[in-house]
C-alpha cells in the first residue's frame, strides 16, 4: 500500500491509503455531497476568530479500513463534535460508521444525519444526541443556503462547544426555483427577453444544491453553448424530482415555455416499480440525461472505462428506467479553492465545453426530428452483417430483420415519410434488391455496381476532422484509403439503396481479412475507412437526420473507446456523432442493448422474443409417453399387462440411450427396480414436454396470432410476475384455484396420477389421461 493525498474530485484505490492532510479539530463535519462541504466552507469564512477549530471532509474519500484508521488517528480521535451526513445509509461507509460509534463510547458528541430528504431511522438512531436537536441540524443542511449555514455552526458551537452565540431555525428556502447567472431573483421573463424567438426551448434540470453552493459555472457555459447551438436554456433548480411539488412547478414551466427538449443533469430515477407505466413527465419530448461526473476530468480521461461506479450507478443505470437518452459527461469535479480554515479543497464542477457542444447538439438534433416536416426528414435504416457473408445481412437475434426493415419502411411510408416507388413485396425482396449492389462480400465486390459513394476528397476533409489519435491508429493499422477494399475508382462505395429520400444500408465489416467472429467485439480493433466512409456519408452527405439500427445487434456500439462518458476520441463517438439514433432491440436481453444505449445514445424500442411454445414431444419421447400412460391406467386394470409394459418401456429407453441421461444402472431390473426407474422417466418426458422453445422469429411490428399466440402468452404468464399478485399471478394457479383442483401446478411432482376431482370444463378440453 502506498500513502496517497487525495485529490478534488478523485478517489484513491482501494490499495492505497489516502491521506486528507488535515491536523485535530474540536469540530468535524463530514458531508458525502460536495455541494454542501462548498456551502459550509463558504459560511466559514464569515465566522468569528474565536470560533472553535473546525475541519470539513467528505467521508468518501476514505473508503478503505486503513484509510478511514489514518483519518481517526489523525483527526477524528481528537475531536469533540462529530456531525456525519451520509448519502445512501450505513452501508455506504459502514467501517467508518463502526470506528465513530468507538469514539462516541470515548465521549465524543457524535451525530449522524441523512445525505438527502429522506429519513434514515437506522442511521439517525445511532447519534448520542435527543432526536429532535440531530434533526435540526439535518435541516439546516437539507434547506441550504448560507444563512442556514451559519446557524448550523452556531448551533452547534452553542449546543456543544460551550459557545454562546446565537442562532435560529432552519429556515425554509424555495423547493424549484429559475435560475439566472445575473438577476438574483429572477423571473421567467428574464430569460424570455434573451431568447432567440425561432429557437426551440430545452429545459436545464439541475439540483438546487449547486445554487445554494453558488457552484452554477458550469450551468452559465451550458447555458452559452446551447444558445450558441440555436436552443433557448431555461435553467430551473430543483431539489428532486421525485419530490411532488418540485416536479409540478416544473411541469408547469415545461407546458407554459412549451419546451421542446429536458436536459436534466439530476441523479437517480423517477419512476417506481410500483407504477412502471407512469411517465416521468407528461409532457411528450426527450428527456437527455447531461451527466455531472463525480471524477475529475484527468482521471475520466486517462480510465479506459470513463465514469466511475457512482457514476454508472447514479447518471446513467438509474436515469436508464425512465427510459432517459444518456448523453455524454458535461462537467467534472476540480479545485474551486482552498479553505484554510476548515483545511479542506473545495470542489466545484468545472464545465466540459467539447462534450457540452455535442450534448447540445444531440438536443437540437431531436428537437429538429419533431420539427422537419415528415417529407423532408432523412431516416437511415441499418442492418448488421455478422459475419460478413451476404447470407447474414440482416441478422437479428430472434428477429426476421429483412421482414422488419419492410414494416418500418412501410410505416415512414404511410406517416407521409419520403418513400418514392413501390417497396419490395417481402423481406426477402429486399435482401434481393440489397445484393444487386455492392456488400460487405469481398469476392463479388468488383462485379457488383454501387449506389452511393464518397469522393476521396470529401473522406479526406472528413477523415482531418478526426481527433489526430485516432487518424493515426488508422493509418497505423489499415494503411492509406485507396487501400481499403471498398476504394474504387477515387471514391469509396457505400453498401445499400434509397427508397426516394430514405436510405437502407448494410453495416460495414469492423475490419478485412480478419477472423470476422472474433474481432466483432474487439476492444482494440479500430474501424478500416471504409466503415470510416459510411458513417461519414451518412452524416454530411446523405444528410441523415436520425438512424435506425434495426435487431440485435450491429457492431457500431462495440467499436474501441470508453464503457461510458464517452470522450471525442471514442470511435462510436467521433463516427454517429449527436445523431438521434433509434435501436428496435430484443427485449430479453437488456444487458447488451445498455450498450448501445450508453455508448452510442440509442433509445432502445423493445420488441418481443421469438413466438414461445411447448417443446411437446416426438418420435420414441412421444413413444415412451403414450407407453407410460398406458402403464398407469393398466396398473389399476391390468396388473400383468402393466409388467409387460414396464419391460418394453425399459427397453425403448435403453435403445434411444434416455438411460444416459436418467444415469441408470446397467443392471436395473424392469420389474424389481421399477419404483425407482419410472418416476425419474415420467418426471424427464414432462420437464421436456413442458419446456419453453423459440417457434420461428418476430417480425417488428406484428403480433404472433393463432395457435403462436395463445402459445406465446401462456409461456408469458405461466409464471408470477412483479409481485405475484392480482394481475401478476400465474394464470395456472388462477385456473386451479377457479376450478378448485386444490394442488400448486408450479410447485408439485410432475406425472403423478391424477386422484382428485376433474371439473367437467377440463375434460371437454382433452380426453388424455390424466396426470399433474
Amino acid at each position: 500500500m502506498h500513502l496517497l493525498r487525495t485529490q478534488p474530485g478523485g478517489f484513491v484505490s482501494d490499495d492505497n491509503i489516502a491521506d486528507l492532510g488535515q491536523t485535530p479539530a474540536e469540530l468535524v463535519i463530514l458531508c458525502s455531497g460536495d455541494s454542501s462541504l462548498a456551502l459550509l466552507a463558504e459560511a466559514a469564512q464569515q465566522l468569528p476568530d474565536d470560533y472553535p477549530s473546525l475541519r470539513l471532509a467528505n467521508p468518501m474519500q476514505v473508503q478503505n479500513h486503513a484509510s478511514v484508521d489514518l483519518y481517526v488517528d489523525q483527526v477524528l480521535q481528537h475531536a469533540k463534535v462529530i456531525l456525519l451526513s451520509l448519502h445512501g445509509g450505513i452501508g455506504y461507509w459502514r467501517y467508518g460508521i463502526e470506528q465513530l460509534m468507538q469514539l462516541a463510547e470515548r465521549g465524543v458528541t457524535l451525530i449522524l444525519v441523512p445525505g438527502d430528504d429522506r429519513p434514515d431511522p437506522e442511521l439517525s438512531a445511532l447519534s448520542t444526541v435527543p432526536a429532535e436537536q440531530a434533526e435540526r441540524l439535518w435541516h439546516f443542511l437539507r434547506q441550504g443556503g448560507r444563512h442556514n449555514a451559519l446557524q448550523l455552526f452556531n448551533c452547534l458551537a452553542g449546543q456543544w462547544l460551550g459557545r454562546a452565540y446565537p442562532w435560529g431555525e432552519p429556515q425554509a428556502l424555495p423547493r424549484t426555483a429559475i435560475y439566472h447567472p445575473v438577476h438574483a431573483s429572477p423571473q421567467l421573463s428574464d430569460w424570455q427577453a434573451q431568447w432567440q424567438p425561432d429557437f426551440p426551448v430545452a429545459a436545464l434540470l439541475f439540483y438546487r444544491s449547486h445554487l445554494q453552493a453558488a457552484n452554477t459555472g458550469f450551468v452559465d457555459v451550458f447555458c452559452q453553448r446551447l444558445q450558441a447551438a440555436g436552443i433557448n436554456p431555461l435553467p430551473i433548480a430543483v431539489v428532486s424530482l421525485k419530490e411532488p411539488g418540485c416536479l409540478a412547478v416544473v411541469q408547469d414551466l415545461l407546458d407554459e415555455v412549451d419546451a421542446g427538449v429536458i436536459l436534466n443533469t439530476t441523479g437517480f430515477a423517477q419512476s417506481s416499480p410500483e407504477a412502471p407505466h407512469v411517465r416521468p413527465f407528461r409532457r411528450n419530448i426527450p428527456v437527455i440525461q447531461a451527466i455531472c461526473a463525480q471524477d475529475n476530468e484527468p482521471g475520466w480521461r486517462d480510465s479506459e472505462q470513463g465514469l466511475g461506479p457512482r457514476d454508472l450507478a447514479m447518471h446513467i443505470a438509474l436515469p436508464e428506467l425512465d427510459g432517459r437518452i444518456i448523453s455524454r459527461p458535461i462537467s467534472f469535479k476540480d479545485l474551486a479553492w482552498r479553505s484554510e480554515r476548515s483545511q479542506s479543497d473545495v470542489v466545484c464542477y468545472r464545465a466540459q465545453p467539447e462534450r457540452m457542444d455535442f450534448v447540445a447538439q444531440l438536443a437540437r438534433r431531436w428537437v429538429e426530428l419533431a420539427r422537419v416536416p415528415n417529407p423532408h426528414k432523412r431516416i437511415a435504416l441499418i442492418l448488421a452483417n455478422y459475419p460478413t457473408r451476404d447470407g447474414r445481412i440482416g441478422n437479428g437475434v430472434g428477429l426476421d430483420t429483412p421482414a422488419a426493415a419492410l414494416n418500418i419502411l412501410r410505416a415512414l411510408k404511410q406517416q407521409g415519410y419520403p418513400l418514392d416507388g413501390e417497396l419490395p413485396a417481402s423481406g426477402t425482396a429486399l435482401i434481393q434488391a440489397l445484393l444487386g449492389g455492392v456488400s460487405n462480400d469481398l469476392e463479388s465486390l468488383d462485379l457488383r455496381p454501387c449506389h452511393q459513394s464518397l469522393g476521396l476528397d470529401e473522406y479526406a476533409e472528413q477523415f482531418r476532422a478526426l481527433p489526430h489519435a485516432n487518424q493515426q491508429a488508422v493509418l497505423a493499422r489499415w494503411g492509406r484509403p485507396e487501400n481499403d477494399p471498398m476504394f474504387r475508382d477515387g471514391r469509396l462505395m457505400i453498401a445499400g439503396l434509397r427508397f426516394g429520400l430514405t436510405f437502407v444500408g448494410i453495416q460495414p465489416a469492423r475490419g478485412y481479412q480478419v477472423d470476422a467472429s472474433a474481432v466483432y467485439h474487439d476492444p482494440d480493433l479500430v474501424p478500416p475507412h471504409g466503415y470510416l466512409a459510411f458513417y461519414f456519408w451518412l452524416r454530411h452527405t446523405y444528410g441523415a437526420h436520425a438512424v435506425v439500427h434495426v435487431g440485435k445487434h450491429g457492431n457500431l456500439e462495440w467499436l474501441p473507446g470508453k464503457g461510458v462518458g464517452l470522450s471525442d476520441e471514442c470511435w462510436p463517438d467521433a463516427l454517429l456523432g449527436p445523431l438521434p439514433n433509434v435501436y428496435p432491440f430484443i427485449v430479453n436481453d437488456p444487458g447488451e442493448g445498455a450498450q448501445a444505449k450508453r455508448r452510442t445514445q440509442a433509445v432502445i424500442i423493445d420488441h418481443l422474443m421469438p413466438p414461445l411454445t411447448r417443446a411437446e414431444t416426438y418420435g420414441p419421447l412421444r413413444d415412451l409417453e403414450l407407453l407410460a400412460d398406458e402403464y398407469y391406467e393398466a396398473q389399476l386394470l391390468d396388473p400383468r399387462r402393466a409388467r409387460e409394459l414396464q419391460r418394453d418401456i425399459l427397453k425403448l429407453v435403453r435403445e434411444t440411450h434416455i438411460d444416459r441421461e436418467l444415469e441408470l444402472d446397467e443392471q436395473l431390473d424392469s420389474d424389481a427396480d421399477a419404483a425407482i426407474w419410472l418416476p425419474r422417466l415420467d418426471t424427464y418426458l414432462c420437464d421436456l414436454k413442458e419446456s419453453q422453445i423459440r417457434d420461428g422469429l418476430h417480425i417488428f411490428g406484428e403480433s404472433p396470432t393463432g395457435r403462436l399466440r395463445i402459445d406465446t402468452l401462456l409461456a408469458l404468464l405461466r409464471i408470477p410476475r412483479g409481485d405475484g399478485r392480482g394481475a401478476q399471478s400465474s394464470v395456472l394457479r388462477a385456473l386451479s384455484k377457479a376450478f378448485d383442483l386444490g394442488f400448486d401446478p408450479l410447485d408439485c411432482a410432475l406425472a403423478e396420477p391424477w386422484t382428485a376431482r376433474r371439473p367437467a370444463p377440463l375434460s371437454a378440453v382433452s380426453d388424455a389421461l390424466w396426470r399433474t
